[in-house]
């Protein structure tokens, strides 16, 4: 007989924060690069393509001991049915003896290990002293990226917001986020300037660092906006047609991704290697041997880099397990019997 803890999406807010997902994901990557740490191969499934849809992704953490899975559910007509078009759960077992220790919610931990991953690779790769942070996407994600990266980069001094499909969305964004970065992330910002980005092709040609993230299948930042030194941490595209920007862009550039052999099959860099940008020998290596000293990162102030971040579920067993542990010290959660 064994016990298992359930926790709700208000459990994992309680028991998480940015700061400590920030520092989890660096750890992760440097265990993947070490090979403590495995992802193994992503299962999808379409229940109608373009509709309703499925998606496995899984590993094991050897530090930490435990294994397990995200399965992710996208069914595109529930909200004419008043439910959620996205489901997420994540699994935790122990490595030692297959024992389920919980259930997770797996939106918030999305959104953090997300943000968090997208910020360190500005981190790790921008240039120093970076000031302009462009943010391609107004969506859930877009709040966590700029929270972490203005956790990580104190030189930055201003975020513009850009959604070319909505640029009322980002107007939106844009007004909300002092007080939204305060609330939810604890983050102060009294020394950034916030704008929306109303000419995308402008703002691309000024910002240090760009983070897009997505749903978009064809590039909205082209080649010849871009000038040399600019960073790019493309967090958007995690399935097969997905795209954010020019393949142009990365042939040019240092790139690296957090999982090389899902960014080939699923991220940013899939399109432009099938059409022969470049090869899949154009990925220099993956962020954590960077963060570990065993591949360098940037070179020079002019180099373009790319940081191509497809997800691996290995983010948010991590997290998951940090969340559980916990849950169990302060009584949160549900506790069943199995």
């Amino acid at each position: 007989m064994g016990t298992l803890r359930v926790l709700s999406c208000k459990d994992v807010a309680a028991c998480l924060d940015l700061r400590e997902v920030i520092d989890t994901v660096a750890s992760v990557y440097r265990q993947k690069a070490s090979g403590e740490a495995q992802s193994w191969p992503m299962v999808y499934h379409a229940f109608e393509p373009g509709v309703a849809d499925m998606d496995i992704k899984s590993g094991v953490l050897g530090e930490d001991r435990v294994f397990g899975h995200k399965t992710v559910a996208w069914f595109s007509k529930n909200p004419q049915k008043g439910l959620p078009d996205l489901y997420g759960i994540i699994v935790v077992l122990s490595a030692l003896t297959g024992e389920p220790l919980g259930v997770v919610d797996g939106a918030s931990i999305t959104g953090l290990r997300t943000g968090a991953a997208g910020a360190l690779g500005a981190k790790t790769l921008a240039k120093p002293g970076a000031r302009e942070l462009l943010m391609v996407g107004a969506g859930h994600q877009a709040p966590y990226q700029i929270a972490a990266s203005l956790m990580l980069l104190d030189s930055i001094e201003v975020v513009r917001v850009a959604n070319p499909h909505s640029p009322e969305r980002a107007a939106n964004l844009v007004e909300r986020l002092p007080e939204l970065l305060q609330d939810e992330f604890g983050v102060s910002a009294q020394h950034v300037r916030f704008e929306v980005a109303p000419d995308i092709a402008e703002a691309v040609s000024s910002a240090d660092i760009i983070i897009s993230a997505t749903m978009a299948t064809s590039p909205l930042v082209k080649d010849e906006w871009v000038r040399p030194g600019t960073h790019f941490s493309c967090m958007g595209a995690d399935m097969p047609g997905k795209q954010e920007i020019d393949p142009a862009i990365i042939a040019r550039a240092r790139l690296f991704t957090d999982d090389t052999a899902n960014c080939l099959a699923n991220g940013e860099i899939e399109l432009g290697v099938a059409e022969g940008y470049f090869g899949p020998d154009h990925v220099i290596g993956e962020l954590g041997a960077v963060l570990t000293g065993s591949v360098d990162g940037r070179l020079s102030q002019e180099d373009i880099t790319v940081f191509d971040s497809a997800g691996t579920a290995l983010l948010d067993i991590a997290c998951a397990q940090i969340a559980l542990t916990r849950a169990a010290e302060r009584g949160l959660g549900t506790v069943a019997e199995f």
